[in-house]
């Protein structure tokens, strides 16, 4: 392992300068990536918490949301650990910021230098790590054995592009997977395709979002809106949601919606990431289509078409403000987004024929007839089309979500009995 932690330490070495104008890059439409940098290679302003010290890895927002549960319930159980939170965008940051206030410490996981590894191991000293889904970083695991911090792979996801990928680096991948004091994986697929990885003994806990509680207050806001919203000169009217859109996904909806008579139809519009919103926005005003934003929180006007979903921590009143949601990242290959919430609030869900990020989740919503899975933009806008003129099959679908996502919950309690202080 050794010469081949050598070769990969190198070659990150010579992608420092790429890492950099990445950041750079992606600091034009989200200035918060040029705050913090020093985190990045391990030097930290802010002093390290009391011990004893327990550290999650949460990359970003969609992690950090998945930690959720597990971060409360490791505050009840280990009522003397301190906790740290670790991500590596700043939105997986800010939504640490909404979730836990000051309860927790937060920061960001250093590039995987040797040097600014053990800069952070030594200013924080955990005493144990929890990496959440698919993080393996072989410096940061060499380092973690070296120091005695336990270290567990929680959540975690491998689609068949993953394995693809890490087996051109395979026994690097391999002796940093034995390294780990345990691994949960979310499905049996994921089990064998670590396992094909060198992984041992990896545990099926199932994933963790299937126990994020919605926020009552956040889905009793939804069904306000649901009640503004959804009435247009004394009619009631349909809506359509399209959560967390990626890019080029949003023009062909708009095209394909264009195609289907749905009357008096209102779509909301919540792209994935947050520095696309005034992008979505131009794209609306291109099309024609009178929108206004989540943000003015306004009362919307007659000849309102849509609503832009500028707006972070509200995905769950989002949900519960439509009638059926398509899910996006999946129309085109992006891997699919999280499902769960909208059928955890009993929201109809569409999907398209990209979703390996969310695999299992699929296949068993599809297979619990809480969501339907179709090929292109045109079939979701028929879906769509089918399921706003049939309430009997929305409430059908409504339902199956809600036991769907009852029926998989438990991963958290699985999770922790895996892991020992």
């Amino acid at each position: 392992m050794i010469k081949s932690r050598c070769i990969y330490t190198l070659l990150l070495y010579l992608l420092l300068p790429l890492a950099l104008l990445r950041l750079l890059w992606r600091a034009r439409r989200q200035p918060e990536y040029l705050q913090h940098v020093a985190e990045r290679f391990g030097r930290y302003r802010q002093p390290a918490p009391a011990p004893p010290l327990l550290w999650i890895h949460a990359v970003s927002v969609g992690e950090t949301r998945a930690a959720e549960p597990l971060v409360r319930e490791l505050r009840q159980r280990y009522p003397g650990h301190r906790i740290l939170l670790t991500h590596m965008t700043p939105t997986g940051r800010a939504t640490a910021a909404a979730l836990f206030g000051d309860a927790v410490a937060s920061g960001y996981l250093p590039y995987d230098f040797p040097s600014a590894v053990a800069r952070f191991l030594d200013h924080f000293r955990p005493a144990a790590g929890v990496l959440i889904e698919t993080e393996i970083w072989p410096n940061l695991v060499y380092a973690c054995r070296a120091r005695g911090v336990p270290l567990y792979l929680v959540n975690a996801r491998l689609s068949d592009k993953s394995l693809a990928g890490y087996r051109r680096i395979a026994p690097l991948v391999a002796a940093s997977l034995r390294e780990f004091t345990a691994i949960a994986a979310q499905g049996t697929d994921d089990a064998a395709r670590l396992a094909a990885l060198g992984a041992a003994g990896v545990k099926v806990t199932g994933n963790l979002k299937f126990d994020i509680a919605p926020p009552p207050d956040t889905v009793a806001r939804g069904t306000r809106w649901r009640e503004q919203w959804g009435m247009n000169e004394g009619k009631t009217r349909p809506v359509l949601l399209a959560a967390s859109t990626r890019e080029g996904e949003e023009a062909l909806l708009l095209d394909a919606l264009r195609a289907v008579d749905i009357p008096d139809l209102l779509l909301i519009v919540v792209p994935r990431h947050p520095q696309r919103f005034d992008e979505v926005a131009a794209l609306l005003e291109r099309a024609g289509v009178k929108y206004q934003r989540r943000s003015a929180d306004a009362a919307l006007a007659p000849d309102t078409r849509a609503v832009l979903g500028d707006s972070m921590g509200e995905m769950f009143a989002y949900y519960a403000a439509c009638d059926a949601a398509f899910v996006g990242g999946s129309l085109l290959r992006f891997g699919g987004q999280n499902l769960i919430e909208a059928c955890a609030v009993g929201c109809p869900v569409i999907v398209g024929p990209h979703t390996y990020n969310f695999a299992e989740a699929t296949r068993l919503a599809v297979a619990a007839g809480a969501a339907l899975q179709v090929g292109n933009a045109a079939q979701v806008a028929r879906a769509a089309h089918d399921l706003l003129k049939n309430r009997a099959r929305l409430r059908q679908m409504a339902r199956a979500g809600l036991d769907f996502a009852r029926d998989h919950r438990g991963a958290t309690a699985r999770v922790l009995e895996l892991i020992r202080l």
